[in-house]
């Protein structure tokens, strides 16, 4: 009973020892592990002691920019409804949905009644005001005969009654006087009465010009070069002036220009410091799969209230005709460019407070932690403005358990690139 007793104390202690020699090799194996692992840095065991394998770049010059993605609806640069000046009745339409048309070109012919009587009137009564100039014409130049033959009589009846006095009686001079007088007058009243029959006569030939140039309007031409996207008017149907009542007018069709076209982005407020008249843009319509490049033309110069943002307009040119309007657009806005400068990765930057530093291995291969000023900045690296000089080595692996001083073993990696968005 004894032995027995013994023999199950024994191997009561034999299975607790075997535990506990299983718990130190599984806790051994696990701190071996976290050494390995700590970091993702290997340790390499030399002459001088274990050194640490970092990762690092070296600063380089390259070309950093910024820009902002932002979408509208496409829009032609000019579109309007063209309306009759006159009113009248659709006698021919040239044009329908989807007609290009050049600019000056005829789209539609009205018909107009009053009008053309209105000209013929107004031929008759220039060919009138020509025969009142005729007869003027006449008569002054008969006024102009009599006055010349009886201020030649009276010229030599005046003449002798000067050198020879009693052989022209002074009764004769006076009459002759008189009757040259007389004549000079009616010469005068037939130059003014010529003149009144030209003016007459310009002014027929003026209304005339009025009355044609109204009825011109019932050509409606294109006042621009494009498409036509409605049409609102038949054969026959009655259009009013556009001049009259907007309840009574109807356009006759829609022109839109079709090889221009306006991209309207709202910039926000924050970026507005960064647009520049003929700064370049790449406007993307997802709908085509296509790209097309453009340039900022115009903007409001000033920041609506409600949405904080600038009216800004891209010129998108459409020389292919493969643009329409209201298709989707992003718009791919530079910000800031720089070409030639300093840069580091982002993520070698360490940034504690106010303070931006990085970790630098030196010429010894000891870590340095250096403070540094940043420029512009992009989703993958910053302007290095002070700090930093080109070719040096900066950590880009984990830096949590590196001190400054610390020895350590540079390897070169690559860095991941990721494409930037900033979309609005």
């Amino acid at each position: 009973m004894t032995q027995n007793r013994t023999m199950s104390i024994t191997r009561t202690r034999r299975r607790k020892a075997s535990i506990s020699f299983s718990l130190a090799g599984l806790i051994i194996a696990l701190v071996v592990s976290l050494s390995s692992c700590s970091g993702g840095r290997s340790t390499q065991v030399q002459a001088g002691g274990p050194t640490i394998t970092v990762g690092v770049t070296k600063v380089e010059k390259k070309s950093l920019g910024r820009q902002i993605t932002l979408s509208s609806e496409l829009v032609p640069f000019q579109e309007i409804d063209v309306y009759a000046k006159q009113s009248g009745y659709v006698k021919k339409l040239m044009v329908d949905y989807g007609t290009h048309v050049k600019a000056g070109q005829v789209m539609a012919i009205l018909e107009i009644p009053e009008l053309e009587a209105q000209l013929h009137e107004d031929q008759a009564e220039i060919k009138n005001s020509f025969n009142q100039v005729t007869r003027a014409q006449h008569e002054l130049e008969r006024y102009q005969a009599q006055y010349k033959a009886l201020h030649l009589q009276y010229t030599r009846l005046n003449e002798v009654f000067q050198s020879q006095p009693g052989i022209v009686a002074q009764q004769e001079v006076d009459d002759a006087q008189g009757k040259d007088l007389a004549a000079s007058s009616q010469a005068d009243a037939g130059q003014a009465a010529l003149e009144a029959a030209e003016s007459q006569l310009s002014v027929s030939k003026a209304k005339l010009a009025h009355d044609q140039t109204l009825f011109d309007y019932s050509r409606i031409t294109a006042p621009f070069a494009g498409v036509v996207t409605e049409r609102y008017a038949n054969l026959g149907t009655l259009v009013q002036a556009g001049t009259t009542s907007s309840t009574q007018a109807m356009p006759i069709v829609k022109l839109s220009q079709d090889d221009l076209f306006r991209l309207v982005i709202p910039v926000p407020e924050s970026y507005v410091r960064y647009i520049h008249i003929g700064d370049p843009v790449d406007v993307r319509v997802p709908s085509l799969n296509k790209t097309f490049p453009g340039k900022v033309a115009r903007f409001s110069v000033d920041v609506k209230e409600a949405t904080r943002t600038m009216h800004t307009e891209v010129d998108v040119q459409n020389r292919d005709r493969v643009l329409m309007p209201g298709l989707y657009a992003d718009a791919d806005v530079a910000l800031e460019h720089r070409d030639d400068i300093p840069t580091v990765p982002l993520q070698a930057v360490n940034h504690e407070g106010n303070k931006t530093t990085v970790f630098v291995v030196g010429q010894n291969s000891e870590i340095e932690d250096r403070p540094i000023t940043l420029g512009l900045q992009t989703a993958n690296d910053a302007e290095v403005v002070s700090g930093l000089k080109e070719g040096e080595e900066v950590v880009v692996s984990d830096r949590s358990g590196l001190k400054p001083g610390e020895t350590v073993h540079p390897q070169v990696v690559q860095i991941m690139q990721y494409q930037e968005s900033s979309q609005q």
